[in-house]
């Protein structure tokens, strides 16, 4: 039985190691990204819904990018505080500032993709940025940063949104490693040409896109996924590339309580499970081979098999992720989480297990 138990712990090794420098590797190991300004049309779509502190700092921010031919439409979904009144003094304010004002929809209820929906077909340009009311980029060159990938095959742009530092906080460390671990896996599955998801926080993609597959209508019933279920149908190894460059990034408030952080990753972990196949059989391989990690060692060891053999593999896979994953960090200007990464690592692990058994007895939240 022990025997076995070696065996099978070499292979979750083997498992592991594809993931990290044959995977992950595609991406942590990519040369520094060039900028080459191609100055396309470009849409900048923001959704909010009871948003007016965020909106009223981060929508400047927007306007005042240095590009040369760019709008701004600005979707309020309903919001019952004051955002729509400051939508319509930015709208005066600023020229390229297009408003589209959602009422609420019986059939469409609290769903950001119909507000989405109206947003994008109001946009005049035919390429489409997207991020959040919460968000705002690193640079006035990040619009150029994220419209400098597209290229005539490739209209779907998957960019980083990263969350802010805080110092002193041990659940800020968690919540960007999991974020940089989680950009390492989408960049590099759409390197090995099997993207399957990006994130509404900085996305961009040719409004013929969504189009060609009838927009979020497959997925419409699903309230989340107005970004990973979107690309996860219509991205494949032709059309899709990743903006890495520092300028690209976009950045929000992470969340500050343990209790909040977990509620948003329920909604995302519910979203997946709508995945392609081969999605969600990568995603699963890939996690039940990190928790196998922890777990056969603890038999071999508490019986003294093999022992030397056993740590040898176990040194080796964390050095080896450690690398890897360090270098994504570098490339993503997350180097500072990665001196707690073995930590972080297995809480991670353990609170995914816990967000997928109270998944399986209560439903998440949706949108606002």
């Amino acid at each position: 039985m022990l025997t076995f138990t070696l065996y099978f712990f070499i292979a979750i090794v083997v498992i592991q190691l594809f993931y990290y420098l044959i995977v992950f590797g595609k991406f942590s190991f990519a040369r520094a990204q060039e900028i080459e300004a191609k100055n396309i049309p470009i849409s900048v779509i923001v959704c909010a819904k009871n948003e007016e502190e965020n909106v009223i700092k981060y929508v400047p921010l927007l306007a005042e990018q240095n590009y040369p031919d760019f709008e701004i439409v600005l979707i309020d979904d309903a919001s019952r505080d004051n955002t729509l009144e400051i939508f319509e003094e930015f709208e005066k304010q600023y020229p390229n500032i297009r408003l589209v004002k959602v009422k609420n929809n019986e059939a469409f209820w609290g769903n950001k993709k119909y507000a989405l929906t109206l947003g994008i077909k109001a946009a005049k340009k035919e390429y489409l940025l997207f991020t959040d009311a919460d968000c705002y980029p690193t640079s006035k060159d990040w619009i150029t940063a994220m419209s400098s990938q597209f290229t005539k095959q490739r209209t779907i742009v998957l960019g980083y949104g990263g969350y802010e530092k805080i110092a002193n906080s041990f659940l800020n460390k968690i919540i960007r490693y999991e974020t940089l671990l989680t950009a390492t896996q989408y960049f590099s599955w759409a390197k090995m040409g099997k993207p399957y998801m990006g994130v509404g926080r900085n996305l961009a993609y040719k409004k013929e896109e969504f189009f060609n597959v009838n927009g979020f209508i497959d997925h419409i019933q699903v309230r989340s996924g107005d970004d990973d279920l979107f690309i996860n149908q219509a991205a494949d190894s032709d059309n899709t590339t990743i903006a890495y460059s520092p300028e690209s990034f976009t950045y929000s408030a992470p969340k500050t309580t343990f209790k909040d952080w977990f509620t948003q990753k329920r909604r995302h972990v519910a979203t997946a499970k709508h995945y392609k196949a081969f999605d969600k059989i990568q995603l699963g391989l890939f996690f039940s081979s990190q928790l196998l990690f922890l777990l056969l060692p603890i038999v071999l060891l508490a019986f003294q098999f093999q022992w030397i053999l056993v740590l040898s593999l176990i040194g080796s896979r964390y050095l080896i992720t450690w690398i890897v994953i360090g270098f994504a960090a570098g490339k993503l200007k997350e180097k500072d989480v990665m001196y707690w990464y073995p930590i972080i690592e297995i809480i991670l692990i353990f609170t995914q297990i816990n967000i997928f058994i109270t998944n399986i007895f209560s439903k998440p939240a949706n949108w606002k």
